[in-house]
């Protein structure tokens, strides 16, 4: 039987390159040859580094897990059931469980959408990040010429603001590492504060023009309290006092914050994955949604990523700061996990 290589987390939060069989393309299925995988900093490593950060939690003979949800390459084969796409087609592919960081994937028909002939792997890999983005700016319900902020310019943030810009609203990025403010202002943001350095609330009042902002994007994990607090101070005011507007939290971010009148008219909304269809078995292998009731489901959302990055709308190819051989992917985690401020959008090629 043939094998192929898959980069996995060990318990101790390291990547290692495992060998395995290859596995064979189930009904509503295709093989992909993949030639680019991109990493997903906070998704996939935020339990690494606490597995680091608490060695031996996990068992030393705990077996190491295969991970990656974002990759690019051509159809090797395709499984029963399977008409959209033949062997040869060069398609960008998400899904956990399914588009790892190997060089050979099985992934749900619906989790793939055709790769345009001018965009490269490279870029192809990031439709995944960039369908996750999409979609909380549609939770955003941006409108043109609206003020909006991201706290947290990692890829999705970044992507987020790009997409708030897209969709003709003046957007504003807002993070503390000088290599995510620089990415920020390499991928044409507005404007880009430096939150070490500068108060996020006064650069909001100054960039809307004294109108405030109507919307905001959290795109981080962890504590995200003061960010929250600053987007909501910064928001439009009514003649009342209280503040209005909506924020879209779309990365693992916690937040304690009272409601009613400790929070004003302000519309909280999660944003999760990719659009319907993500992690529903049958859609992901082929079954559909009717167009008229579901109409941005994740496929459609995964192509006019595509579409944006074919067209030069949306840069994500500046966000590339490393690439590393599959074999080499203990040091594409190394590099995120140990110096987030020196590394963000990490390439694998097989």
């Amino acid at each position: 039987m043939s094998r192929r290589k898959v980069g996995c987390i060990d318990a101790k939060g390291r990547g290692v390159c495992l060998t395995q069989d290859r596995p064979e393309p189930a009904a509503g299925q295709v093989l992909l040859a993949v030639q680019a995988s991109l990493i997903s900093p906070g998704t996939e490593l935020g339990a690494a580094k606490r597995q680091r950060e608490r060695e031996g939690a996990l068992p030393d003979d705990a077996s190491p897990r295969p991970f990656g949800y974002a990759n690019a390459g051509f159809v090797e084969a395709v499984g029963e059931g399977v008409e959209t796409f033949r062997v040869g087609d060069r398609l960008a592919c998400m899904g956990g469980g399914y588009a790892l960081h190997t060089d050979f994937a099985c992934v749900p028909q619906n989790l793939c959408a055709p790769l345009p002939a001018s965009v490269d792997f490279e870029s192809g890999a990031f439709a995944h990040l960039a369908a996750t983005a999409l979609h909380a700016i549609r939770r955003a319900q941006p409108q043109f010429g609206e003020n909006g902020m991201v706290m947290g310019l990692g890829l999705v943030g970044n992507l987020c603001g790009q997409f708030g810009q897209l969709s003709g609203c003046h957007m504003m990025g807002v993070d503390r590492l000088p290599l995510r403010v620089e990415l920020g202002e390499r991928t044409g943001v507005e404007a880009v504060v430096d939150a070490s350095c500068a108060d996020p609330v006064a650069e909001a009042e100054e960039f809307s023009s004294g109108y405030g902002m109507d919307f905001g994007v959290i795109a981080f994990g962890g504590d995200g309290t003061q960010a929250f607090e600053q987007i909501v101070a910064s928001l439009k005011r009514t003649p009342d006092s209280h503040r209005m507007g909506r924020v879209v939290i779309v990365g693992g971010a916690r937040i304690t914050h009272g409601f009613a009148a400790a929070l004003g008219n302000v519309d909280v909304r999660s944003s999760a994955r990719t659009g319907p269809g993500y992690h529903d078995e049958a859609y992901e292998h082929g079954a559909g949604y009717p167009p008229v009731f579901v109409e941005w489901p994740t496929q459609r959302n995964l192509s006019e990523c595509l579409r944006a990055i074919e067209a030069s709308r949306l840069q994500v190819a500046p966000l590339i700061t490393h690439r590393f051989r599959l074999e080499q992917i203990s040091h594409a985690v190394d590099v995120l996990v140990e110096n987030p401020g020196g590394a963000l959008g990490v390439i694998l090629k097989p």
